[in-house]
């Protein structure tokens, strides 16, 4: 632990990482193998920055020398991700010339992500269009939609994020104003390559995206709009005229940008049909193969996919019948029973802003509740370091009821829960336990503080299964440790929230693989799950957008349960809840076989009694 901070404290010029307790024992072997493969790691860590910037700051690692990541955005043009796909070429060799005798298991692990995590960006950007990340879990085969784009991610980054505590920020924040057009029309310019290839996005996507884009316009050079407002609440003490130069900036060359891009988003509706899937688009079925690949991290099929979440369903709908019959509910099905108790009296919250503040109050109760039994489930804990936020106003349309994740490294900025408070119906005591234990604590924030105490290559990549996966393992922890109990609601919901993932894997493979439509999709979504169409709505709109990345949650828990049983298999008396939950979450995020990997090491060293933490 202590050699890979001090190297990551003087890379970033971060004076102290904030945790209750060291995470873990195993250190890096200082060996000249681990030496060499350690710096080429913090090498390319460095590199993956200078193309995705937005990241540094979302970590707080661009500090002292690398003050200068504060700036700029990253380029989204064909020009950038050509970029990107010789840095991935020529990373993918060097790490292939790494000696991997005499490696700890910690690096080995860390070479392993990475190769995993650039393999499959590179293999995914030899598609014909779309995919721009690395390391991510939002990938996507379009360039903008309702939930993907600059005119989303900047304005975030800014009121999230980006920091405003002296007069260099204030110039920072500037010039990541300035740097929006140029992100903007590089954007626009892949949309319209891809459009004159055949790929246009469904209609009814579109029709959000433009009606998000247009409102983004109109409140664009306004002082409380999305890209000056965080500007002129932060920057609290800071002299100078700071909101007026970002008027200047906004108006004379984000809006021009955001009206081509505007432009180009009509010139795809007159194309477009209301076909949602892959399969109906060039090249589609190939880029559906390769999102279900990223997505799961594994090669299963689709049609396996479908079969698995079809039987978990069935399962969790018994379930779900016990609780509701308890409740005196036994006519109609199950979804619709669920919807009728969600109409009980005390169940939902006010309309309104007094209903919003309500929700985010019960959320945070949540939250606070479940703190003082985490020790029961980890051997050592990590800070929790939350806030609960509204999303910016223009998101909520096409984004979820909410996500989270971890704040920056050095604890200067929280990890937060963004909640879609647009239209309050979708919370209520029903939905909101298990989404704040997923996105918040014990799920996406306190999982995220861990990975950042590994090396910094391994904070800025993400596997999404592994992600979705822990949180979604993570509900079933605030069950064990009795977070339901006397809560017919709060279990009603988590029971509906295991299900609505289990209905992800039916309706992402419908849409992409089998060829629902989007009333075919919907219908199967709703009739499962009980959720109100609204957020039905935006679910289905989102695995349109992001073909494949929905299989990820229940791929990712029942391999985690899968590696439980195995574990306890394994050891019998030796196995300990807090052990193996720490061996998971101290491995970091990884691709699903790296994650049996670090299993089975927790698994030897538990049977000659070395611990769990001896998997990094």
């Amino acid at each position: 632990m202590t050699h890979i901070l001090s190297r990551r404290e003087t890379l970033a010029g971060i004076a102290t990482v904030t945790a209750v307790a060291p995470l873990h024992n195993a250190l890096s072997a200082s060996t000249p193998a681990a030496n060499e493969a350690s710096a080429l790691l913090d090498r390319l860590a460095w590199k993956l920055l200078e193309f995705f910037p937005d990241r540094a700051t979302m970590l707080g690692v661009d500090t002292g020398t690398r003050a200068g990541l504060r700036r700029p955005l990253e380029d989204r043009s064909p020009a950038g991700i050509a970029q990107r796909q010789r840095f991935l070429t020529d990373a993918l060799a060097e790490l292939a010339r790494v000696p991997r005798t005499g490696l700890d298991a910690s690096t080995a692990t860390s070479l392993a992500v990475v190769e995993s995590a650039f393999r499959t960006a590179l293999d995914g950007m030899a598609l014909p269009y779309g995919v721009a990340t690395i390391g991510d879990w939002r990938n996507t085969p379009y360039t903008v939609i309702q939930n993907v784009g600059s005119w989303l991610d900047v304005p975030q980054l800014l009121d999230g994020d980006q920091p405003l505590r002296d007069v260099a920020d204030a110039e920072a924040y500037l010039a990541r104003l300035a740097a929006m057009p140029a992100q903007l029309d590089g954007e626009t310019v892949r949309m319209r390559q891809a459009r004159d290839a055949g790929l246009v996005p469904p209609s009814f996507l579109l029709d959000k995206t433009i009606t998000g884009m247009t409102r983004t316009l109109t409140e664009a050079a306004a002082s409380d709009g999305p890209l000056i407002g965080p500007l002129a609440r932060k920057r609290t003490g800071i002299p100078g005229n700071w909101t007026e130069r970002a008027i200047r900036i906004v108006r004379a060359a984000i809006i021009p940008a955001l009206e081509r891009q505007l432009a180009e988003l009509r010139a795809e509706r007159a194309a477009a049909t209301d076909a949602p899937g892959m399969g109906t688009r060039p090249g589609g079925p190939e880029w559906y193969a390769w999102g279900l690949r990223a997505g799961t991290t594994t090669r299963r099929s689709a049609a396996d996919l479908h079969a698995m979440g079809r039987m978990r369903l069935a399962d969790l709908q018994k379930q779900m019948d016990t609780i509701l019959r308890s409740e005196g509910l036994t006519t109609g099905s199950v979804a619709e029973r669920a919807i009728a108790y969600q109409r009980r009296p005390g169940i939902g919250f006010p309309e309104g802003d007094e209903g919003r503040r309500q929700i985010i109050a019960y959320m945070q109760g949540r939250i606070d509740a479940i703190r003082p039994l985490l020790p029961r489930a980890f051997r050592t804990l990590a800070r929790g370091n939350l806030e609960i936020r509204r999303m910016p106003l223009a998101q909520e349309p096409g984004a979820p009821a909410a996500y989270g994740g971890p704040g920056t490294i050095d604890g200067r900025v929280p990890g937060k829960i963004w909640v879609n408070l647009g239209d309050p119906s979708i919370h209520n005591k029903v939905t909101i336990p298990d989404l704040v234990y997923h996105e918040g604590i014990p799920g996406h924030v306190w999982q995220g503080e861990y990975a950042q105490q590994l090396p910094l290559i391994r904070s800025i990549l993400a596997f999404n299964a592994y992600s979705e996966g822990w949180a979604l393992y993570a509900e079933q922890l605030a069950d064990e440790l009795g977070m339901y109990e006397g809560d017919p609601a709060g279990r009603l919901g988590y029971l509906m929230g295991l299900a609505w993932r289990a209905v992800r894997l039916i309706v992402d493979t419908g849409i992409h693989a089998i060829g629902w439509s989007r009333d075919k999709a919907l219908a199967e979504f709703i009739a499962a799950t009980g959720l109100p169409r609204s957020n039905a709505e935006s679910e289905v709109d989102r695995y349109c957008a992001w073909p494949g990345q929905a299989c990820g949650y229940e791929v990712g828990r029942a391999e985690i349960a899968t590696q439980r049983a195995r574990a306890q298999s394994a050891l019998g008396s030796r196995y300990a809840l807090p052990d193996f939950n720490q061996a998971v979450v101290d491995g970091g995020n990884v691709p699903l076989d790296v994650l049996a990997g670090n299993v089975s090491r927790y698994i030897a060293g538990a049977r000659v009694g070395t611990g769990s933490r001896s998997t990094t």
